[in-house]
Order: structure tokens, then C-alpha cells, then sequence
């Protein structure tokens, strides 16, 4: 069977640069995804210090997330509208640019309307990068390597979460507690001039785009103009995929913000044992990262269709997911975070190529907003699960949490599968 890439496409046509300079852009991204992550995980880290300080009960503490998640969800729907607008090297200069600045503020919080002011903030500039990286990696990239370098970058993203664990309590003991929230400020507006040294400039944009409209005027002589958000919106597609999202997401939110919390309380371990134990959840999810990217890019350099390609390994991740209740259940505590270590796994792996597939599924005109519209699903997944989290968690405890989360992923792959189907119906003639 033929791969679509044998016949070229306009996803195809992107910018003129060299592998190197490519793969060292990819990099930059993967660093901030990093910046990114560690900034999500600082809260959640030192939040039974906020919670003493600022006496903010769980309930309170899931408002403030909820609040990050709002912003989150508003962000995503503007911020495919504005990468597309403004181009990929500044928008993101932008988002990181402003979410760097509230984490930093952050440090400075004395109330809980300050600090959930400075996470709704930080939640308006995340979403960003998410926006525009894949939007990056289909302007200098080959649709063969997009699931890689998908993998790649949000490696990154794992390892922040990996490394806040432990960074985050070196610091709290030797430096005021609060000041992590200033260094990881400082760590992003540091970024900013590599970004905007290696990434083309407008000009370089500019020619790429009219070279993507004459290619896609090549390819089909009667295509339409460049999708507008009314465009995506009417797809079907669109909605099934913000569904999905917004269904599945919520498990890594949870490991985000809860498991830490999840440790230090119902497992009764001290900050020093969840910085030698609990990192391993955010390893197993950094390789899941690059499994999601390497099986699914190694199916395809087969031959394998990419829609079957991504379909296939989405269910492989949505097998191992219903082990989650196990999680909660064993008594050893580092059993646990092995257990939820696999499904940190399975989630990632599933992230990157529910991203790939995204890639693949839409055309190059409608990244931008498509990604955007699909992420603020996974917001509002999470805002919704955040308040049901701290509801479940203060009259019930974080056992149902996690039989909850074992149907989460097979339900999302049914709904997706007829969209798979679609495509590879669509190609296989080719």
C-alpha cells in the first residue's frame, strides 16, 4: 500500500531550511515546552504552602486551577486565530513572552484573588506554544517526520515535569520558597532571543505562505479560500477531536496538579519522598512522548496510511489506560507511581499522535485554528474535571478518581475511529 507522501500535497510545502537548522528549531521548542511545564507544576508543588499561608482549602485550591483552565480554554480559541495572524516566530514570542511575566508575578501574590489573578494569567499565554509549535513543525518539517518531532518537543514538557519535583524542593530549601516562581519567569524571557534568532523572520513567512497557496492552487485548481474558523468549526472533525480532548486530557491535568497533592496527603509521604519517587510518573510520560512519535512515524515509513497509522497506535495507548484503578488501589506506594507511571505513558503516547493525526487530517490553511479550537476542548475538559476532582477528593477520596479515568481513552477512540476510517477510505485509492 502506497503512503499519501508519494504524491506531493500542499502540507508538504514549508520553509527552505537546512536539517540542522530545522531539527535545532524543534530543540528551542522542546526547551520552552520544559519552561512551559515547569511553570504548570510549580503550584501544584509548593500548594499546601499557598494553602497554609493563604488559608485556601482543596476546594479553593481546584477553583484557582479551574481559573488557570479557564484562561486556558479562551486562549486556545484566540490563539489559532492570532498564530495565524501574526505568523509563528512572533506569536510565540508573545505567549512566552506574557506567561513568563505572570509566573513571575506570581512570587509577589499575598491574597487568593492575586494568586488566582496570576494563574489566570499564566493560563492566557500558555496555551500558546501548544498553538503554535505543531503550526512550526508543519512549516519546516516533511509530513514523515511530524510525529517525531511532535514527540520531541513535548518531551520536553515531561522532562519539566520530571525535573520540578526535585528542582523545585532544592530550591524551597536553600532560597525563599516563593522564588522559584521568579527563576522560572527568568528562564522564559531568557528564551526569547534564541527563538527570535534561529526562527525565519516575517519576510522568509511571507514567501512560504504565497508558495503554499500557489502549490495548493496547483494541486486543485478549484480549492477554496484558506479556512476561516467558520470553516473548521462545521467540520465534524473538528468537534469529535475537541471532544476527545477535552475527555482524555483531564487524566495528565490530574497528574499535574493532583498526584503530587495525592502523595504528600492520602499516601502520607514527606516532600522529600515525592522528590525521589514521584518524578518517575513525568519519565514514563516523556517516553511516552517519543513512543507515540516513533511507532506511529515507524508505521508510516512502512507504508502504512497515516490516518491507520495513528488510529493504531492511539489504541494501543487506550489498552493500557484501564490499568489506572490499580494505581490507587495497591498499598505499596512505589507500586503506585509505577502504575501511574504506565498510564502517564499511555496518555502521552496518545497526545502526540491525536496531534499528528490533526496534522495529517486537516489542511495547512486550518492548523492554526483547528489546533486552537481542539486544545481549548482539553481546557474545558480540564476546568470541568478540576471541579469535579475537588469535589470527589474532599467527600470521597482519590479512589473513585481513578476508576473514572480507566474508561476515559477507549470511549474517546470509539467516537474517533468512524474519522480514521474517513480518511484512510479517502486515501487508499492513492
Amino acid at each position: 500500500m502506497n503512503s499519501p507522501e508519494a504524491s506531493p500535497a500542499p502540507q508538504e510545502t514549508r520553509f527552505s531550511l537546512t536539517p540542522q537548522r530545522c531539527w535545532l528549531i524543534v530543540a528551542l521548542i522542546s526547551v520552552v515546552a520544559l519552561i512551559n511545564y515547569f511553570d504548570r507544576q510549580s503550584l501544584s508543588v509548593v500548594a499546601p504552602r499557598f494553602q497554609m499561608e493563604l488559608h485556601l482549602s482543596d476546594a479553593g485550591y481546584g477553583h484557582v486551577v479551574s481559573l488557570f483552565l479557564l484562561a486556558s480554554a479562551f486562549s486556545y480559541a484566540v490563539s489559532g486565530m492570532l498564530t495565524d495572524w501574526l505568523g509563528t516566530r512572533t506569536s510565540m514570542a508573545l505567549f512566552v513572552g506574557w506567561w513568563s511575566l505572570a509566573e513571575a508575578v506570581t512570587a509577589f501574590v499575598t491574597t487568593t484573588t492575586q494568586l488566582a489573578a496570576a494563574r489566570f494569567c499564566l493560563g492566557l499565554g500558555e496555551p500558546g506554544l501548544w498553538v503554535a509549535a505543531p503550526k512550526a513543525v508543519a512549516e519546516i518539517l516533511p509530513k514523515k517526520h511530524h510525529s517525531l518531532a511532535i514527540g520531541v518537543y513535548t518531551l520536553g514538557s515531561t522532562v519539566g515535569a520530571v525535573i520540578a519535583l526535585p528542582t523545585i524542593a532544592a530550591i524551597t530549601t536553600h532560597l525563599p520558597w516563593k522564588s522559584v516562581f521568579i527563576l522560572d519567569g527568568c528562564a522564559g524571557i531568557l528564551w526569547l532571543p534564541f527563538w527570535l534568532a534561529t526562527y525565519p523572520n516575517g519576510k522568509a513567512q511571507r514567501a512560504a505562505a504565497a508558495s503554499l497557496k500557489a502549490a495548493a492552487a496547483l494541486a486543485d485548481p478549484g480549492a477554496k479560500r484558506a479556512g476561516t474558523l467558520k470553516d473548521v468549526l462545521s467540520q465534524s472533525k473538528t468537534w469529535k477531536f475537541l471532544i476527545a480532548r477535552g475527555m482524555t486530557d483531564p487524566v495528565w491535568f490530574f497528574y499535574l496538579f493532583w498526584f503530587p497533592k495525592y502523595l504528600l496527603g492520602t499516601r502520607g509521604l514527606s516532600m522529600a519522598e515525592v522528590a525521589r519517587i514521584g518524578w518517575l510518573v513525568y519519565l514514563f510520560a516523556g517516553v511516552g512522548t517519543l513512543l507515540g512519535g516513533l511507532v506511529s512515524g515507524w508505521l508510516i515509513r512502512r507504508g502504512t496510511i497515516p490516518a491507520r497509522a495513528y488510529r493504531n497506535t492511539m489504541l494501543a495507548c487506550a489498552v493500557l489506560v484501564p490499568l489506572s484503578p490499580l494505581a490507587g488501589l495497591v498499598s505499596n506506594a512505589l507500586v503506585a507511581v509505577c502504575i501511574a507511571s504506565l498510564i502517564a505513558l499511555a496518555h502521552m503516547a496518545w497526545l502526540v499522535t491525536l496531534s499528528s493525526a490533526v496534522i495529517d487530517l486537516f489542511p495547512s490553511s486550518e492548523i492554526g485554528k483547528a489546533f486552537g479550537m481542539i486544545a481549548a476542548g482539553s481546557a474545558f475538559g480540564g476546568m470541568i474535571s478540576t471541579e469535579i476532582i475537588a469535589h470527589v477528593v474532599t467527600y470521597h477520596g482519590y479512589l473513585p478518581l481513578f476508576f473514572i479515568m480507566m474508561v476515559l481513552h477507549p470511549i474517546a477512540l470509539v467516537m474517533l475511529w468512524t474519522t480514521f476510517r474517513e480518511k484512510v477510505a479517502a486515501v487508499a485509492p492513492a
